[in-house]
């Protein structure tokens, strides 16, 4: 009988009730912020974290998950007799860690000789639920009896789909990041501007400006409308339930329907964003 096992990383920001229910392992990143070390996802919620963040010094420093540490993984998962691995990693444009897990699925025939297990990485291209509600999907689909090939295919080509609209309310925290020019986040400041910023794949671009925290969330239920391809489920992610909250209410005004879930988002992206950002991801054209 096969026996699959669904990983993925903590990037992922899929929540501690989806983790459980799906039975999804999560391999959490290191970040270390002014110097003291934390592991994601044990040593801080993400609330915690965006209270770290405004009270940093400097700007935090995320770890690639190592080719060892995966390679732990997947000798413990052969020994426990698993038939398949399916690991979706943070996008490989962004992070080592896609290149770590495929150096490590070569190395596990030196290191367990006679191993069978197949495994199987997938680049999600992307960041945050953006792939993470689609390895929940997949684990779901798994748990309905459907087999490793058809649910590989399947995260394959929905995230050759997905984008995301993001947005800040300040720029302090890109303009230290690196994300947006310094310049750029001066002036943004000065004139009260914040960027609506598109990401997909391994492109960010910021597609418009709008003036004042108001305009932010109009703003970016304006853009994703001209993308997002009809009738297709949406989330909401924010740094803040509140604005989730809103920014969901919105949408289903503009769009006709509810967001399928609104969730936090987390270190990876808050890292770069701050902790005054909001963002919906969509499904828009098939690019790969």
């Amino acid at each position: 009988m096969s026996k699959t096992a669904v990983l993925t990383d903590s990037a992922s920001d899929i929540p501690r009730e989806l983790e459980e229910k799906y039975g999804i392992d999560i391999l959490p990143f290191s970040i270390v912020v002014d110097g003291q070390s934390y592991i994601e996802r044990v040593d801080f919620t993400n609330e915690q974290y965006y209270e770290m963040l405004t009270k940093a010094e400097g700007i935090p420093k995320t770890s690639q998950i190592t080719m060892l540490r995966f390679l732990e993984k997947f000798c413990a998962y052969a020994d426990e007799g698993y038939t398949d691995v399916i690991f979706v990693s943070i996008n490989s444009a962004g992070s080592n860690t896609y290149n770590a897990a495929c150096m490590a699925a070569e190395s596990l025939r030196d290191e367990r000789p006679g191993c069978t297990m197949n495994v199987h990485v997938v680049d999600s291209h992307t960041y945050s639920m953006t792939y993470g509600w689609h390895v929940c999907e997949a684990a779901r689909k798994l748990q309905a009896g459907a087999d490793v090939k058809s649910v590989v295919e399947y995260l394959e080509d929905q995230l050759a789909r997905m984008e995301i609209m993001l947005s800040m309310y300040t720029l302090r925290f890109v303009k230290k990041s690196g994300r947006v020019s310094a310049a750029a986040a001066f002036a943004g400041e000065l004139l009260g501007l914040r960027p609506i910023i598109h990401m997909v794949d391994d492109t960010t671009s910021t597609i418009a400006k709008v003036r004042g925290d108001s305009a932010v969330m109009p703003g970016l239920v304006v853009q994703t409308k001209k993308r997002m391809a009809e009738g297709t489920p949406y989330l909401i992610g924010a740094t803040d339930d509140g604005n989730a909250k809103m920014l969901a209410k919105m949408c289903k005004k503009e769009f006709g329907y509810a967001p399928a879930a609104t969730f936090l988002l987390g270190a990876a992206v808050a890292t770069n964003t701050g902790p005054n950002a909001v963002a919906i991801v969509y499904q828009g054209e098939k690019r790969r």
